[in-house]
């Protein structure tokens, strides 16, 4: 079988794999965050924590409730970090230095999962289980939050009303993310990937030394890592490493559990909304944009234009050779549409073109079909955008889902859309600016350029993957990404938020003959178009400097 049929097999194997599962997640996700029954667990949880899940909350007290929940981890994490060398579990290591720990703790806590160590010597079990992991569930979970708060707005009419935080968050962990969490990571022990509290031990003799491993609890953590988009490794090299994705059905499985989600989640929201069908067109601009990347990438990737690629039969630098050229490109372009992170191949490898594929990817703000919660909640502001300027080309007052788009949504809905930009090239272009920073640049010239852009992108979008190359573990980069990762999470969630509380007080607007069918394929072309406008307007002219001029150069 050649490797390009072999992509193609398993592109349509992971797209029927998503269709089998689409509706009974979906349907399922629709009646746990629409349920007035508590489980038994949930209440424990509750009384626990304090708070009344019963109590609906307008979108200031959601928003404290996410921010008040997302600092204490940030602390409780900075701390387990900090104290390390005391704790039991620690394999010996010591304690990290304050400028990672702050890095690692933004990065887990916002969903972002960049990380500029070697977690296989630097993090013992109890940080990495009862730390990391724990963020892995909770901050996905804080994600769908948001998001079901979303569509409540525009379900909802004439109340300020969004359900209740704290209810939305132990749903989402327990009812949803535990549950194939746990399915999730017996299959990948069954497929190889190890589960255990081992220590370090030798594995032989090599010249310079014997060669150390630690066991860990990596299957479990291997497998929220993608279900919850995370993305954070457990070992240095991810999910390249074969004790995290040991074999070619364990890398599709894996980048199944990454799309699973943000997929059925498009679901979700018709169901909540009354209309599966505007679910639907929600989907369909998701699936376009991903077929679209993802053919690119594995065109890129697999063309011949050199005698040692020909021979290897496509780029095969920096990609494991078990997965190959079409599972390493399925991989990179799942994990950059979404907020995941995770990689198995290196994308300072990607020909030029495939690394700006990977960085557009992230720019388009993550949405097809994004992270867990934030890609639906980025699509559909981005589907505000889009019906504000088709209003404006018909002379209509925009409408979506029966609520108008007045002045005030539209504020916070540009608001969300320059947030991520302004952070990724404002952090960009200080970074090339100053001298220190580029000290960390391994590579001259363009490539350069867009190690800096990459992780910035990855940072303000909290994606987490690197474009290697980068020495990121400085106290500039560690601090500066660290803003990057907490600013680009939490700022346009108040928008989002704030636009939630905005759309639920609105009484509901009559569809008329001059209503924009939302739930039509001209509107997925409108918002297609729209996402690749306004991202194109923001970052063409930094792509330019990167990797389009590397691409052009290389042809």
């Amino acid at each position: 079988m050649s490797p390009e049929l072999a992509g193609v097999l398993q592109l349509l194997a992971l797209t029927a794999a998503l269709a089998l599962a689409y509706r009974p997640l979906g349907d399922h996700m629709a009646g746990v965050y629409s349920s007035e029954r508590h489980l038994r667990v949930e209440k424990w949880i509750y009384r626990a924590v304090g708070a009344d899940p019963d109590r609906q909350m307008r979108w200031p007290a959601y928003l404290r409730g996410v921010l008040a929940f997302s600092a204490v981890g940030v602390l409780f994490l900075y701390l387990l970090q900090r104290l390390q060398g005391a704790l039991p579990g620690s394999l010996g290591f010591a304690a990290i230095d304050p400028d990672q720990a702050f890095n690692t703790a933004a990065s887990f806590v916002s969903n972002t999962n960049w990380q500029s160590y070697y977690g296989e010597q630097a993090m013992g079990h109890v940080v990495q289980t009862g730390g990391l992991a724990v963020q892995n569930f909770v901050s996905a979970a804080v994600g769908m939050a948001v998001a079901v708060a979303l569509v409540r707005g525009f379900a909802r009419s004439r109340t300020g009303e969004l359900g209740n935080f704290w209810s939305d968050l132990v749903r989402g962990t327990v009812r949803v993310l535990l549950p194939i969490a746990a399915v999730g990571a017996v299959v990948l022990v069954a497929c190889g990937a190890i589960q255990n509290f081992a220590g370090i031990h030798e594995v032989g003799q090599f010249t310079g030394g014997a060669q150390q491993w630690n066991g860990g609890a990596v299957a479990s953590q291997e497998a929220i890592k993608e279900l919850g988009t995370n993305g954070g490794g457990y070992f240095n090299a991810n999910s390249a490493h074969p004790f995290e994705n040991p074999n070619g059905f364990s890398n599709l499985f894996e980048v199944f559990l990454i799309l699973l989600i943000p997929t059925a989640l498009t679901r979700t929201f018709g169901r909540m909304v009354g209309s599966p069908r505007q679910g639907y067109a929600v989907l369909a601009t998701m699936a376009v944009i991903w077929v679209v990347f993802t053919a690119l990438m594995m065109w890129t990737e697999f063309a011949h234009k050199a005698p040692a690629l020909d021979i290897a039969g496509g780029a095969l630098e920096g990609k494991e050779t078990r997965f190959g050229v079409g599972g390493t490109s399925l991989f990179a372009v799942a994990t950059t549409l979404t907020s995941t992170g995770a990689v198995d191949g290196f994308h300072s490898s990607l020909t030029g073109f495939g690394g700006g594929i990977t960085l557009l990817g992230m720019q388009l703000g993550e949405v097809a079909p994004g992270g867990v919660g934030s890609g639906l909640y980025g699509i559909l502001v981005m589907a505000v955008i889009a019906v504000f300027v088709a209003g404006l080309m018909v002379g209509r007052t925009p409408e979506y889902l029966g609520k108008k788009i007045g002045g005030r949504e539209i504020k916070f809905a540009a608001l969300y859309l320059l947030v991520t930009p302004a952070l990724v090239l404002c952090f960009t272009a200080a970074s090339t600016a100053l001298p220190t920073p580029k000290n960390s640049v391994l590579n001259p010239g363009a490539h350069g350029f867009s190690e800096i852009l990459y992780a910035f992108t990855s940072g303000a979008n909290n994606n987490g993957s690197a474009f290697a190359g980068l020495g990121a573990d400085t106290q500039w980069y560690n601090t500066a990404t660290g803003l990057a990762m907490l600013l680009g999470r939490f700022l346009p969630m108040v928008f989002v938020l704030a636009l939630a509380g905005s759309l639920a007080q609105q009484r509901p607007v009559l569809a008329t003959a001059g209503t924009l069918r939302t739930e039509k394929p001209l509107f997925a072309g409108v918002l297609t178009g729209t996402l690749l406008i306004v991202t194109g307007l923001t970052y063409v002219p930094a792509l330019a400097l990167g990797p389009l001029a590397e691409g052009l150069a290389a042809t």
